[in-house]
């Protein structure tokens, strides 16, 4: 089986990090509280150059901040958008973009796989939360071409996660009011740790 996949589709090879973050720039990346992470996110209608250069950079973002995903918002852009870099279960990667992503609901049996997440919106923060084990999500590319991207298992929650994100909800709205406060507990504790790490790696991202 291919072990990478790049919109979807099975590749020979690639590279250690996108091709899209070698053109982009890092961006802030917002934090739980700040309204544009709150509400739900704008649709798509223009495609070209602008939009390929907010893609180029939500990739290098996404790298520095060692995320697996990062949606639009997560850099302050209300546009239901999202980029990824994920590995599933059986450790084939996948990559790309989806552009106004609308995640279907999983017909026949499936699982819910109550396991670990995180947020580079919430830094430092882990709980788990659970998700189905399959996800399928429709959309569109840059150029407004339709497409298709299946995950299973980690893949999948990426999926999951990020368009949520479009949809103004963050993991921790799934959480309990206890959970929650222990996310933004641990949020606390460990946020300085994790800016200092993306410090470094931006430093060492643009070496």
């Amino acid at each position: 089986m291919p072990r990478v996949f790049v919109q979807g589709n099975p590749v020979g090879y690639y590279p250690r990090y996108a091709p899209e973050a070698g053109r982009g720039a890092v961006r802030r990346i917002t934090e739980v509280g700040e309204e544009v992470l709150h509400k739900p996110c704008r649709d798509v209608t223009e495609f070209g150059p602008d939009l390929a250069a907010l893609i180029d950079d939500m990739f290098r973002t996404m790298y520095v901040a060692e995320g697996a995903g990062l949606a639009a918002n997560q850099v302050g852009v209300d546009l239901r958008l999202f980029v990824y870099d994920c590995p599933d279960d059986d450790g084939v990667r996948h990559v790309g973009h989806i552009v106004n992503p609308v995640l279907e609901t999983p017909t026949g049996e499936r699982r819910l796989l109550d396991e670990g997440e995180g947020c580079l919106s919430v830094p430092g923060a882990v709980m788990a939360v659970p998700r189905p084990d399959r996800a399928v999500v429709r959309g569109q590319d840059r150029d407004g071409r339709p497409v298709v991207i299946e995950g299973t298992g980690y893949f999948a929650r990426c999926l999951a996660h990020e368009t949520d994100h479009t949809d103004g909800r963050l993991y921790l709205d799934r959480l309990s009011k206890r959970e929650r406060k222990d996310a933004l507990r641990q949020m606390t504790d460990r946020r300085d740790e994790v800016y200092a790490r993306r410090a470094a790696k931006e430093t060492a991202f643009g070496a």
